[in-house]
């Protein structure tokens, strides 16, 4: 394997983040020996902890076993490329979609390889970006903009994630729409649904912190469903009408019913968050009286250049509300797993 190294000797020992049991981390050590001819080799300056992260370190995540690398959401610098690749250059600050594709399937040959045969993402093969290094194929590796940090440009594989949803639920001008859960997915899901003519963006969670800062990413109205009756909240402040979409970004059956029982009819729920348990109980008739629909959303295809380019308007500083260094992956993790902690978005940095 050739690889254009610019300054760069290989092999060398990489250090990545590995949840080895649940609620432990430790590093590894791994040579990567060079660079295969359409490999870009980055060096991680940022990476933020993911929903999925977190579901990993609990030892819940349902396609994830321990032991397993952790890290997706990127953003670094490309010290070598391989001899093939011409869109990429040295020194160029990038961010990375995580996604691995055979570009064999159907889906792959359509150009739908978002919904790929055998789709896996890089920290799943041990490539986690909890690291000093991540080499990935140049086709999925996008240039930072000037208004983009590397913590901001870290967020977004969320952001795309987020783009993603909104664009399979198909927003219209002037729609009302639900979003159950203020995390980070649910508050760009917010600011995506807003971007797309959405009228009133109701969002729930049980943190009045959360819900404030969701009023000023995009949100119309802040339920606090730990308090309320998310379902007689929403037809409340719809006129009884119900809503249009609305977005399940928790991953719980409770969420799951209540995304499906405050549409109207015709409505669409789509389901974003990842479900620890997932056997699910509700009332099937719905499907039948209301005509309902129900998708899921997962990953994205063809969303980053478009989540890029929306970044330019959004706070996405305000997502990240704590940092730490790299080598503190212990003490991040345990913060994003602390309720208490109020974190939204949790990211690791390195020079």
């Amino acid at each position: 394997m050739k690889a254009e190294r610019k300054f760069f000797m290989f092999p060398i020992t990489n250090h990545v983040g590995e949840v080895y049991e649940p609620f432990k981390t430790h590093f590894l050590e791994k040579e990567i020996r060079g660079l295969a001819p359409d490999e870009v080799l980055v060096k991680v300056r940022a990476s933020a902890i993911c929903g999925s992260d977190l579901h990993i370190a609990r030892g819940l995540h349902p396609s994830a076993p321990l032991p397993v690398t952790i890290g997706h959401e990127f953003a670094g610098d490309v010290v070598a490329i391989g001899s093939e690749v011409t869109n990429t250059k040295v020194g160029q600050r990038v961010t990375v979609e995580p996604c691995i594709v055979c570009g064999k399937c159907d889906a792959c040959r359509h150009g739908n390889y978002g919904y790929c045969e055998h789709i896996s993402y890089t920290y799943r093969r041990g490539d986690g970006a909890m690291a000093d290094y991540v080499v990935v194929k140049e086709p999925y590796v996008y240039e930072l903009p000037e208004y983009l940090s590397y913590k901001t440009g870290a967020l977004i594989e969320p952001l795309s994630v987020a783009t993603h949803a909104v664009r399979r639920a198909d927003i219209r001008l002037g729609e009302t729409v639900l979003i159950i859960g203020a995390g980070a997915i649910g508050m760009m899901v917010a600011a995506m649904c807003r971007r797309s003519g959405a009228a009133r963006i109701i969002i729930a969670d049980f943190s009045d912190a959360r819900l404030e800062m969701a009023l000023q990413v995009g949100a119309t109205d802040a339920v606090n469903s730990g308090r309320i009756d998310l379902e007689e909240e929403v037809f409340r402040l719809t006129g009884g009408k119900g809503v249009d979409k609305s977005f399940e970004c928790v991953g719980r059956e409770s969420c799951f019913i209540q995304a499906i029982m405050t549409l109207k009819a015709n409505g669409t729920a789509t389901i974003v968050g990842i479900y620890e348990k997932p056997m699910v109980t509700f009332p099937a008739s719905r499907l039948v009286t209301h005509e309902i629909h129900i998708q899921g959303a997962q990953g994205y295809c063809w969303d980053f250049p478009i989540a890029i380019a929306s970044a330019r308007d959004l706070p996405m500083d305000k997502f990240i509300t704590h940092t730490f260094p790299m080598a503190q992956l212990q003490q991040a993790l345990e913060t994003a797993l602390d309720p208490k902690s109020g974190s939204i978005k949790v990211v690791l940095t390195q020079d």
